[in-house]
């Protein structure tokens, strides 16, 4: 006859495996209702755009519909808290920026999340490259002409930037070279480059998706691609490489996490969904417009990318002594 102490340690035993089932379960099952994108930024965005893109085609791969909810403002913590108070299931993802997941880090002093512990890397969706612009009319035809003057006149050139986030490129630009200038800071990069075509500054950086229209149309002219590639559309402009400057490789970047936590066959599931869809003809057209390529780094690739990223701006940060807010 079994004892009433056996019976009570099975039983227990058989309550302990339970949510392990149903955690296997849920796994198998996913996804069986609609999954969020919930995105940082106003609708029309750049992050906004291609997160909208992605939820269609993930949609399509996965048979489910995929929302895009919007949580703009109060520097991302709003987008960052709804995904980390909903369930760790893998039902709602944040598709945030490379100022979310990595340059916050060296601009707060008490950031109420951390990129690397809370979040799961997914993926990349896009990279773009940062761009150094003049005016038309200015002095400066080429990077070296504007380091040269800067190194030789210190503290009398002033740079536009349209967040903290470019705001530290600038300083690594600056660091690189040795400059010291002023920074002028902006309401985003659209704002930036429209200050450079007026000459409001001496020279400013940005993405290279906010600069292309002005400087095809000749009201700004850009100095420097910082990326090893050349642009079709932007056939006489450097690249980092050209322009004397290797290590001034910088993009601004939207990726795909989840809540660390999510079940490891649910994370395979999603980033084998984000895989798919960045490989789709269609994925390659639609950035093509833009003048990107999709991008196809998995999970691992991303969180190796944004912890070398914490650490780039953490120190430029140091070095510019810029006092965290």
């Amino acid at each position: 006859m079994i004892s009433k102490s056996v019976l009570t340690i099975i039983a227990a035993s058989c309550l302990a495996m339970l949510p392990v089932a149903g955690k296997a379960a849920s796994a198998a099952d996913f996804p069986s209702k609609p999954i969020k994108f919930v995105v940082p930024f106003n609708p029309g965005s750049g992050t906004d755009t291609s997160a909208r893109y992605y939820a269609q085609k993930v949609s399509d791969i996965a048979g489910v519909p995929v929302i895009v909810e919007n949580k703009p403002g109060g520097n991302g913590f709003i987008a960052v808290r709804t995904v980390l108070d909903a369930p760790a299931d893998g039902y709602t993802i944040l598709v945030g920026s490379n100022s979310i997941l990595a340059s916050n880090t060296a601009l707060f002093k008490s950031l109420p999340y951390d990129p690397v512990k809370d979040f799961t890397p997914i993926g990349f969706i896009f990279k773009t490259p940062g761009v150094l612009a003049v005016p038309q009319d200015s002095q400066f035809k080429t990077l070296s002409e504007l380091v040269e003057h800067a190194r030789n006149k210190p503290g009398t050139l002033n740079f536009g930037t349209g967040s903290a986030g470019y705001h530290l490129i600038g300083e690594y630009f600056n660091q690189l070279n040795g400059i010291k200038a002023t920074n002028i800071p902006f309401k985003g990069a659209g704002e930036t480059v429209t200050a450079v075509a007026s000459s409001t500054v001496d020279y400013g950086f940005a993405d290279i998706t906010a600069a292309q229209a002005l400087a095809q149309s000749e009201r700004i002219r850009l100095l420097v691609i910082a990326d090893d590639q050349q642009f079709p559309s932007l056939p006489n402009v450097p690249n980092a490489d050209e322009a004397g400057i290797p290590d001034f490789k910088i993009h601004l970047w939207v990726a795909a996490v989840a809540r660390t936590g999510t079940p490891g066959p649910v994370m395979e599931k999603i980033e084998g969904y984000f895989q798919e869809a960045s490989r789709l003809p269609e994925t390659e057209k639609f950035f093509a417009t833009f003048d990107l390529k999709p991008e196809f780094g998995g999970g691992k690739e991303l969180q190796e990318f944004i912890k070398n990223e914490i650490d780039l701006w953490n120190r430029v940060a140091g070095a510019a002594n810029i006092e965290k807010q």
